[in-house]
């Protein structure tokens, strides 16, 4: 079993306020727990994981010293933003593993995670927290036994900076993530009429395009959850968002389809997006469709989602 549940769901900045309580304001964090095997994992360290440090403060901590895993998909403000709000960091005892993607080779994940916790930027520093935190760059990675029966896949996916998607598999249950990304496409010049055409570059980057979106579709295939970027539609996307690392909902339902996906949550919804809005696109987009049985919602805070 995997006990899934949403902290942060928006992408690129909070944006609490009354339009925005029902999907919740804070940014992308998502929390697993393994009861059987007592394993903790959190997935990005957006402004959503301060409310995840209270529960656990609540209701993990009186039971013994805090041990969690946090998996960065990469290291953008919105999506480390909240790591030095996270309490348990300063309670001794606590132990915490930092894992993700750095895109520069001479940053340690260790500086750029901590970085923000200078007193330039922050009133404590990182070596003043009290509480264990080691840090592991992860790359590209096939297959990594996190033992009690926790099975870790991660890709490479489409954004500004090196990030990553993750598969966890547990006991026949998976749970992927695919964000912050946009659909690979070709980078050539593909008009004949350009003076810098060139046919052959133009096959071969339609080619490699179409190939990565490929892989990415099996890295998630036949997941029981698949939570994937959404932050555009289709319209919103063409319309000066090319480029900017994020998915339109369209593509984000047509690949998971194609993938044989059994959930898909749209995510990293744009900050702008009011509860209104996302109702009704959830009117468009969520319908059940009579001869695929793919369940599609808006991901939205407090949102729980057990796997089995």
């Amino acid at each position: 079993m995997i006990k899934v549940k949403f902290w942060g769901v928006r992408g690129s900045i909070p944006c609490p306020g009354p339009k925005t309580m029902k999907y919740g304001g804070n940014t992308a964090c998502i929390e697993l727990r393994f009861p059987e095997v007592n394993r903790h994992i959190i997935i990005d360290a957006g402004s959503g994981i301060r409310e995840l440090a209270n529960y656990m403060l609540a209701n993990d901590l009186p039971k013994g010293p805090i041990s969690t895993e946090i998996y960065l998909s990469h290291t953008h403000w919105d999506h480390i933003m909240g790591f030095p709000f996270f309490v348990p960091a300063y309670i001794p005892g606590t132990r915490i593993k930092v894992f993700g993607p750095v895109t520069y080779e001479d940053e340690p994940l260790e500086a750029v995670v901590g970085g923000q916790m200078k007193y330039r930027y922050f009133p404590v520093n990182m070596g003043e927290l009290a509480g264990t935190i080691e840090y592991r760059r992860l790359k590209e990675e096939p297959l990594l036994d996190l033992g009690d029966g926790i099975i870790l896949s991660t890709a490479i996916i489409n954004h500004p900076i090196t990030t990553l998607g993750y598969r966890f598999s547990y006991r026949g249950a998976v749970f992927c993530t695919a964000y912050d990304t946009e659909p690979f496409r070709n980078l050539f010049v593909t008009d004949p009429n350009d003076p810098s055409y060139d046919e052959l570059m133009a096959i071969e980057g339609e080619e490699a395009a179409r190939e990565q979106n490929l892989v990415l579709e099996e890295f998630y295939r036949g997941a029981d959850l698949l939570v994937h970027d959404a932050q555009y539609t289709r319209a919103e996307y063409e319309k000066g968002k090319v480029g900017w690392g994020h998915t339109p909902i369209e593509d984000a339902i047509a690949a998971a389809r194609r993938a044989g996906v059994k959930q898909l949550a749209l995510f990293h919804h744009d900050p702008e997006r009011s509860d209104d809005q996302l109702d009704a696109m959830g009117t468009t987009y969520c319908a059940p469709v009579s001869d695929d049985p793919m369940r599609i919602f808006f991901a939205r805070e407090g949102q729980e989602i057990i796997l089995e």
